[in-house]
């Protein structure tokens, strides 16, 4: 389990991350999302004991990191997998972690060849490894210790299709033991595939803390025309919020009849108008983070 409470850090007159509060349950996948600046990291980097915050708290397993007596036995983190030591083997990286945390070698070969790492691959220097190697053996090293809980930032980068779709069944095997896991993704698609639960960040501030299904369950009503200028222009005429989407298409804060007048107010020809239920997490995503207003709303929704 991970718990943060209105967790708030500053940087001299800037605020990176403001009055956070979230928890991670166990048997659940977490997918922490927010645009590039958002705080994703820095909350990360809170939870694991590297940054100090400026107040609030987190804890693991209801205890603080800094509190626990062998934090990797609990916790399994992989916040930058281009950070490990170039000159070490994926070998020798893994028995150091071994040693350090105070679990047989043993554990090594087994956790090569969860991650798919082979001998050859594992006696390399990790200098000479793709990203995506680094990625496994990160990840690799995350669970050594066997921990209760991950915490992944990023794990998917430099990962090819068939990769993505291991980590993703890799994740959700864990959870489903009873292990908890919070995950940090720019890959909307594979968050939505995985995750139980989601919370969203814009602006060092939390804007969606619920469960995926209730959360993509309330998304507005996505709509496409002709025109998308004729269209955007008809739907600010009108008041109404509304946000691009990659398809041509808008995903407007409002109910299907309120656009679809505005539209015909408008003189735009409509080629779709639906409600948003269910349309993914790109949709609620763009919604809550692109947002013209000027301040963005906790939205929270009870599991």
């Amino acid at each position: 389990m991970i718990t943060v409470e209105n967790l708030t850090k500053r940087y001299g007159g800037h605020t990176a991350v403001q009055d956070v509060s979230f928890r991670c349950e166990p048997g659940t996948v977490t997918g922490f999302l927010g645009p590039n600046g958002a705080g994703k990291s820095t909350t990360m980097r809170m939870i694991a004991g590297l940054t100090t915050p400026t107040s609030g708290t987190t804890t693991v397993m209801g205890v603080p990191y800094a509190d626990l007596p062998n934090p990797g036995r609990e916790i399994g983190v992989l916040l930058d997998a281009s950070a490990q030591h170039a000159g070490r083997t994926g070998l020798g990286t893994l028995r150091l972690t071994a040693d350090v945390l105070g679990v047989p070698r043993a554990r090594v070969d087994e956790l090569l060849a969860l991650v798919d790492l082979d001998r050859t691959k594992a006696r390399r220097r990790v200098g000479d490894y793709s990203l995506g190697m680094r990625q496994r053996l990160g990840l690799a090293q995350a669970l050594t210790g066997d921990p209760r809980v991950l915490m992944l930032d990023e794990p998917a980068n430099g990962l090819d299709p068939e990769g993505i779709h291991w980590m993703r069944g890799l994740l959700r095997d864990f959870a489903d033991r009873g292990g908890t896991v919070l995950l940090s993704s720019h890959l909307l698609r594979e968050v939505e595939a995985v995750a139980d639960r989601l919370v969203v960040i814009a602006g060092g501030r939390i804007v969606a803390d619920g469960t995926k299904t209730e959360l993509l369950a309330a998304t507005g009503t996505l709509v496409r025309a002709t025109s998308s200028t004729d269209l955007r222009r008809a739907l600010a005429v009108a008041g109404l919020p509304s946000t691009n989407l990659t398809d041509g298409g808008q995903l407007v804060e409002a109910d299907a009849e309120a656009v679809g007048r505005a539209a015909a107010a408008g003189g735009v020809v409509l080629l779709e108008l639906r409600a948003a239920d269910g349309a993914g997490l790109e949709e609620l995503f763009l919604s809550l983070t692109t947002s013209p207003h000027p301040t963005l709303e906790h939205q929270e929704i009870a599991a």
